[in-house]
């Protein structure tokens, strides 16, 4: 099935096909977007490829609707984080999924593996979840809130390093970067706590 990130947007709006080819000729000349499916104004499938034809990723645009891909998308990942930690983070993004109208999927193909392919996929990625009012989610990784901190731990057990995090307490978000590996810093996330020896900057942030 291949590696999978996603734009997950409170929004029905989405941009031309125009637009977003543009981007990428002015950030990333040796890379090209081409329509899969759908056309330049009703694009469904959208492959972004570099000038030597080897494949970077295919973004496919779901909407969330009765019946559709994206509803199913939505579904499953409300099930699959229920019994994830923290609590605070998973009711938080349960209440915010129910309201996504968009998923903009990702696959991330041979060219994504690449400094150039990499820079040019995370390009598109960015200029979808930067109109606002959406955020992301990463295979083996989890979600991250509107403002791009990470609040529901899905990783591996082996996984270490700095990552920008974000616990939800009393109505407002507290941001700070924490140590995977460190079992503390661990533990502390896991309960929905800015670790004891980390500085936490707080932010409202929209709760629409």
């Amino acid at each position: 099935m291949g590696y999978y990130t996603r734009v997950l947007s409170k929004q029905d709006e989405f941009p031309s096909f125009d637009e977003l080819a543009q981007l990428i000729r002015d950030t990333h000349p040796d890379y090209k977007l081409a329509v899969e499916s759908g056309d330049e104004e009703d694009w469904e499938t959208l492959l972004l490829v570099g000038n030597d034809e080897v494949e970077v990723a295919v973004i496919e645009r779901n909407p969330v609707s009765n019946g559709s891909t994206g509803q199913d998308q939505i579904a499953d990942f409300i099930e699959d984080t229920q019994d994830c930690k923290p609590e605070s983070g998973v009711q938080w993004l349960a209440e915010y999924l129910g309201e996504v109208k968009t998923v903009y999927a990702f696959q991330h193909l041979q060219g994504s593996e690449t400094e150039e392919g990499g820079n040019a996929l995370h390009a598109l990625r960015s200029a979808l979840w930067e109109r606002g009012d959406a955020i992301i989610q990463a295979d083996g990784e989890g979600f991250t809130n509107e403002e791009g901190f990470h609040i529901v731990w899905q990783f591996s057990d082996s996984v270490s390093g700095p990552w920008n995090m974000g616990v939800f307490q009393d109505g407002a978000w507290h941001h700070f970067k924490m140590d995977l590996g460190d079992p503390d810093h661990r533990a502390a996330f896991l309960e929905g706590e800015v670790p004891d020896d980390l500085t936490a900057a707080r932010s409202s942030g929209p709760q629409e």
